[in-house]
């Protein structure tokens, strides 16, 4: 579920506290929470309605000037049960947080280690973790596309295990490309010399 950046500066504000899409069958429930630009979106409410129950004040709840424009916005997307989605703003995404954590104690930074090496070792591409955070580091701000061409991989793939070392607080999306965070910086290294080490065992 997208929302565009003004409708998430509003949902922030509070201004905006529902949303209308018409589904086939509901993609969201209570209580998820969608990672965002302004951190999280916390969905409270989730039902089918049809259109002579929105009002003027659901519209404007959900950022629409009027009635009118949002079910027109509604009648853009044919197919599917109209449905009317509570929202509010949860906090900070946690990962800020973490990606900006670079002092890690030996036993955290050898569990994150430990998670990327099994990355490598279950990848059937073969080791891909340094080659990508390598091509980030190189080229931060650079398009996913770009840097996919430079791997040789599918923009999809590479977008995908980009988001897999986000989990792990490595990278951070900028509003074209990417960057390495603190904490991946120093991942990196650790990394880099375990990978070494090994090489130079085998």
């Amino acid at each position: 579920m997208l929302f565009p950046a003004t409708t998430l500066e509003a949902v922030e504000r509070g201004d905006v506290t529902l949303a209308f899409r018409r589904w086939t069958r509901p993609r969201v429930r209570p209580g998820t929470r969608l990672r965002t630009l302004i951190g999280l979106v916390e969905i409270t409410s989730v039902g089918v309605v049809q259109p002579e129950e929105i009002d003027p004040e659901d519209a404007r709840r959900a950022g629409f000037e009027s009635r009118d424009s949002l079910l027109t916005f509604l009648a853009g997307r044919p197919g599917g049960d109209i449905y009317r989605i509570g929202i509010r703003h949860a906090g900070p995404d946690p990962r800020n947080r973490l990606r900006e954590q670079d002092q890690l104690e030996s036993a955290e930074l050898a569990g994150v280690v430990a998670a990327l090496r099994r990355m490598d070792d279950q990848a059937q591409r073969g080791p891909w973790v340094l080659p990508v955070l390598r091509a980030i580091l190189r080229r931060p701000a650079v398009r996913a596309p770009d840097l996919a061409v430079e791997l040789g991989w599918p923009t999809d793939t590479f977008k995908r295990q980009v988001r897999r070392l986000k989990e792990l607080g490595l990278t951070e999306s900028l509003g074209t490309g990417y960057r390495i965070s603190p904490r991946g910086r120093v991942v990196l290294a650790a990394y880099d010399l375990a990978s070494r080490s090994a090489e130079g065992l085998s």
